[in-house]
């Protein structure tokens, strides 16, 4: 028998088709800076791409607390495909 996790609201209707995509393959606060990632997430309320919580900077995470309605980002990295909602901690792929 598989566990299934509980996906939250914000993730509960993610679509795919919709999603929002930076074709920058940076991080565009780190750029500014010239400072380095190590993996980038695209806010799926603005669009705009930034490192992760593995990174020096976690710009992906200090963008979500100052604007707290930019809850789901999804991975920019090549081959992945998910979703992680940082208001509930829920993740998903599609």
């Amino acid at each position: 028998m598989k566990l299934r996790t509980k996906i939250c609201e914000h993730l509960e209707h993610f679509d795919a088709n919709t999603i929002k995509k930076d074709n920058d393959y940076q991080c565009a606060e780190c750029i500014k800076t010239g400072d380095s990632w190590v993996h980038l997430r695209t806010c799926q309320e603005c669009g705009v791409t930034l490192c992760c919580d593995s990174s020096p900077n976690k710009h992906a995470s200090k963008h979500y607390q100052m604007h707290n309605t930019h809850n789901v980002v999804i991975s920019a990295e090549p081959n992945e495909q998910w979703a992680w909602c940082y208001e509930h901690k829920s993740f998903v792929e599609y």
